[in-house]
């Protein structure tokens, strides 16, 4: 006798998932005394973000311990892993090898293998590049920079350089540093690299100070501290640092003919003048050239976030 089976029941399709989010992306920079970490979402939004200072003075065990901390606090507990972490670091790197060959602040960080340490904390891939190539990273895909070919990312304040996007990859041969130690005056100050008369010798936030004093100023210790002020020394001195930092601006100008400049960290704080000042010089030195004329923009975002956010573009780049 055949066994009557139950009509089969047509079952609705589930109604469509959406698909998971991706996870966020990670970013440290790792400068003299002191680490920043964030977690950053694609659309270049900082979600977390940490800060540990550390002794630059002091042995391997206090870079450790910065790290651990910086990143713990900001990629551990649930749905913080990131994708990646891109680390934006000071000095000489060696990007292959994610290891600081070199930093002149900071002696621990001679032969840091920062990406290897990052790995064991995270347990994610993680890549290391110079500060400021990071910089234009940043800009090229959260800033000034999109949608540009070719452009310059400038790092102002006590840590200077360049990094330069050009034809749509970033500028970073082996070795390659951020322009910081150019030589603009062959006979001028001692730099901390043991050279005479590099760029970071004459503009930066401790060439500033130093000047300052010499002049008399008092209460000096930032361009925000003279932006405001009306007297005619502070008037020379803020327009003398600008013409400094347009030197080596310059420089970069007539060898890559970059065009756009986007300037981060101290030149904020000197608003439009100096903004307006460094253009000016830009395009003065550089009149006889048939490349775009230069311009000079403030970057868009606050002056420690636009190597954390180079290190998430770094991420989105090995993606």
């Amino acid at each position: 006798m055949a066994v009557e089976r139950p009509p089969l029941r047509l079952v609705p399709d589930p109604a469509p998932r959406p698909p998971a989010p991706r996870p966020a992306l990670g970013a440290v920079e790792v400068l003299p005394g002191v680490v920043r970490a964030a977690l950053v979402s694609r659309a270049g939004k900082l979600l977390h973000r940490t800060e540990t200072a550390f002794d630059a003075s002091g042995p391997r065990s206090c870079v450790d311990g910065a790290l651990r901390e910086a990143a713990g606090a900001c990629f551990a507990g649930p749905g913080r892993t990131p994708d990646g972490i891109g680390v934006a670091a000071a000095g000489l790197v060696d990007p292959e090898t994610g290891t600081v060959l070199e930093a002149n602040d900071v002696p621990a960080l001679h032969g840091y293998p920062v990406a290897a340490v990052l790995r064991d904390l995270v347990g994610v891939p993680v890549h290391v590049e110079h500060r400021a190539r990071l910089q234009v990273l940043g800009d090229r895909w959260f800033g000034a920079g999109r949608g540009r070919r070719t452009f310059a990312s400038v790092s102002t304040g006590e840590v200077l350089g360049v990094g330069i996007l050009y034809e749509g990859a970033v500028l970073a041969p082996h070795g390659g540093r951020s322009g910081a130690h150019m030589t603009v005056a062959a006979s001028g100050e001692t730099c901390t690299c043991g050279a005479r008369g590099c760029w970071k010798t004459m503009a930066t936030t401790r060439w500033l100070r130093q000047r300052a004093r010499s002049a008399g100023l008092a209460g000096v210790e930032s361009l925000a501290d003279l932006a405001g002020r009306t007297d005619s020394a502070a008037r020379a001195l803020v327009e003398e640092y600008a013409d400094n930092l347009a030197l080596g601006l310059v420089n970069v100008q007539q060898l890559f003919a970059p065009g756009l400049f986007v300037l981060h960290g101290e030149a904020r704080e000197g608003g439009e003048p100096f903004r307006a000042r460094i253009e000016e010089r830009l395009r003065r030195d550089t009149a006889w050239s048939t490349a775009e004329p230069p311009r000079a923009l403030l970057g868009e975002v606050g002056p420690d976030d636009v190597a954390l956010l180079g290190g998430a573009g770094l991420v989105l780049t090995h993606a």
